[in-house]
C-alpha cells in the first residue's frame, strides 16, 4: 500500500522586493496512513509554509507532493479546492468559525459545498456529538468557550471523513487544561487510524505525536 503522503524535494520561494526568500529548501519525507506527526521549529523555520503546501492552500515552487498516490502539487486552484474539501480536514489556532452561524451550521458547511444538503445537518450533529458538543448545536461561536470553539472546528474537520487532518497550533489560544483536553481528543482520533499532522511550538503538545520532525531554516534537522 502506498503511503498517504509522499513529498520529494519540495521547495518554496517568496518574492521580497527585488530578492527572494527561500522558505523551504527541498524537503522530502513520507507519512504513512494512521500516523500522528508533529512539525516543530522556531518562527521562520518553514513549518507553516509546509503546512500550507500539504493543505493545498499554496503550490510549491519546485518538487512534488503526492496525496493518496495522486500528484496534487501542480493542480489548478479549483482542483486544489476540491482536494481540500474531499480529502483534508483543517484545525486552526484561531478556529476560523463563521460568527453568524451556529455550531451545527459551521460544521455542516463543508458538506453543503459538496451539494450534500440533506445529509449535512445529520452528519454535522453526529460529528459534534463525537467531540462532546451534542448539547451545543444551536450555539454561535460567541456563545462558546475557546475550548468549545476548537471542538467545533475539530468536528468540522471530521465531518467529511478526510484522509488527512492538519492541525496548525490547535492549542495556541487555549489555557493548558483545555489544550490538554484538545490533544487528548486528537490522540483518540488518531487511535481510530486517522492521520494527523500537527504544527506546534510546544514540546508538551508535540509529545502527543508518534513522530516529531524538527525544522530550521526551511529544512528538517532531526526526526524523533
Amino acid at each position: 500500500m502506498k503511503p498517504l503522503i509522499e513529498v520529494q524535494n519540495l521547495t518554496k520561494t517568496y518574492p521580497m522586493g527585488t530578492d527572494e526568500v527561500l522558505a523551504l529548501r527541498g524537503v522530502s519525507f513520507i507519512v504513512e496512513r494512521g500516523e500522528f506527526v508533529a512539525l516543530m521549529g522556531p518562527s521562520g523555520s518553514g513549518k507553516s509554509t509546509l503546512m500550507h503546501l500539504l493543505g493545498c492552500l499554496d503550490r510549491p515552487t519546485a518538487g512534488t507532493y503526492w496525496l493518496e498516490g495522486k500528484a496534487v502539487s501542480g493542480l489548478t486552484r479549483q482542483e486544489q479546492a476540491a482536494v481540500r474539501n474531499q480529502q483534508i480536514g483543517f484545525v486552526f489556532q484561531t478556529f476560523n468559525l463563521l460568527p453568524r452561524l451556529s455550531a451545527l451550521e459551521n460544521v455542516a458547511m463543508p458538506l453543503t459545498y459538496r451539494g450534500r444538503v440533506k445529509q449535512a445537518r445529520r452528519q454535522a450533529a453526529e460529528a459534534l456529538a463525537r467531540v462532546g458538543l451534542a448539547d451545543r448545536l444551536g450555539h454561535r461561536p460567541a456563545e462558546l468557550s475557546g475550548g468549545q470553539r476548537q471542538r467545533v472546528a475539530m468536528a468540522r474537520a471530521l465531518v467529511t471523513n478526510p484522509a488527512l487532518i492538519l492541525a496548525d497550533e490547535p492549542t495556541g489560544n487555549l489555557d493548558s487544561k483545555t489544550g490538554a483536553d484538545i490533544m487528548t481528543l486528537l490522540t483518540a482520533l488518531n487511535r481510530e487510524e486517522r492521520t494527523i499532522i500537527l504544527v506546534t511550538h510546544d514540546t508538551a503538545v508535540a509529545s502527543y505525536a508518534r513522530r516529531v520532525l524538527q525544522m530550521q531554516d526551511g529544512e528538517f534537522v532531526s526526526s524523533i
